[in-house]
């Protein structure tokens, strides 16, 4: 069996009373893309710059390609790191930022340029060696980061929010670019983000940390269509989240009725038991949309409401409405036909969404978020 890339073995770090990161296990296979997604102050910085050897842990243990990282230097470990603010030389030119750390190694200068155009080629920078940083766009800067980290050739490329100082356009543009980097090089990446579509579209596995645990680690697939827990549901992909309590349940799927009467279904995770407080959460694209309620799927509960307003964001538009009974604010997907590009806000539309799509917790479980 392969040796894991990266080993955590019950990892604590503590500040005072504040737990950063709490009895943390878990690996990295080899050549594997793996990010950690979370809120700010869930201790995921922490934990990259405590794998990286910049804090050191108060127990537990982090192997790197099998040996463990106990009392070595950041600069003797093989991982480099990429931060979101680059932090590359102005006063060298591009291929000299790149053959930096070449030359701290003391690799003679004819060769360290030769190991530096080869990688820019590889980052599609060839022949940009010469030219200075200041002349290169946000995007091409990235690359040049991620470029002088691999050019050391090391077991794991860490990555802490990389993207995050990037406008919009660019930063769904460069996750495409790492994404394909990654696969090209096939060096271990550990990303750390609190963006949960860069989270998803990059990552062949994901852990969603909470107060310095894992809520849950699967692939993108699994955190969003499968979430574990209630914080997972509330923070990946976006949810409309329904407190009540259940009134009956037949099968794996309950009956859920909120404190205004509105009565929902959704399935079970957990023990939820007759009576018992809980949280449903529906995301908006499983819901169905109608101007007549006989038009909706006949085996769905249905329910009336008012448009309340109208979100256009192209492909991702989405109707808020008011729930007629509880006033309840429930966000649906728009189909992207463009069928409904005519609704008014205060019309009355209906709306219904499979029982198995949508999924309750207990509310004390969901009260951890």
């Amino acid at each position: 069996m392969t040796t894991p890339d990266l080993e955590v073995d019950s990892l604590v770090k503590r500040f005072a009373d504040y737990s950063a990161v709490d009895d943390l296990s878990f690996t990295v296979e080899r050549g594997s893309f793996f990010s950690i997604l979370g809120p700010s102050g869930c201790g995921k910085t922490t934990l990259l710059r405590m794998i990286a050897g910049f804090i050191a842990p108060d127990s537990g243990d982090i192997r790197i390609g099998g040996n463990s990282m106990q009392a070595v230097a950041p600069n003797r470990r093989p991982v480099n790191m990429v931060f979101q603010q680059l932090a590359l030389f102005p006063m060298m030119s591009v291929g000299e930022n790149v053959a930096f750390g070449l030359a701290r190694r003391g690799m003679a200068k004819e060769e360290r340029s030769r190991r530096a155009a080869a990688m820019l080629e590889r980052v599609s920078l060839g022949g940009a060696a010469h030219k200075r940083v200041d002349e290169l766009s946000g995007g091409q800067r990235q690359r040049v980061a991620i470029a002088r980290s691999l050019v050391l050739e090391p077991t794991l490329l860490l990555l802490d929010e990389p993207l995050g100082a990037l406008d919009l356009k660019l930063r769904e543009h460069m996750k495409i670019e790492l994404k394909q980097l990654q696969a090209a090089f096939g060096t271990t990446f550990v990303y750390i983000t609190h963006d949960q579509s860069e989270a998803l579209v990059l990552s062949d596995h994901v852990a969603v940390m909470n107060r310095g645990r894992f809520e849950q680690r699967g692939t993108p697939q699994d955190l969003y269509y499968e979430p574990a827990t209630a914080f997972v549901a509330g923070f990946v992909g976006a949810n409309n989240r329904i407190a009540g309590h259940v009134t009956g349940s037949s099968g794996d799927i309950a009956e859920v009725a909120t404190a205004q009467g509105w009565q929902v279904r959704a399935r079970k995770s957990g023990a939820v038991a007759p009576g018992a407080a809980v949280e449903a959460f529906v995301r908006p694209e499983v819901a169905v949309l109608e101007r007549a309620a006989a038009l909706l799927p006949k085996d769905h509960p249905h329910h009336a409401g008012a448009v309340q307003s109208l979100l256009f964001d192209g492909a991702n538009s989405a109707v808020l409405l008011t729930e007629e009974l509880s006033r309840f604010e429930f966000r649906v997907a728009l189909p992207q036909t463009g069928r409904f590009a005519d609704l008014k806000v205060g019309e009355r539309v209906f709306f219904s969404f499979d029982p198995a799509r949508a999924i309750c917790f207990a509310a004390a479980d969901a009260a951890r978020t």
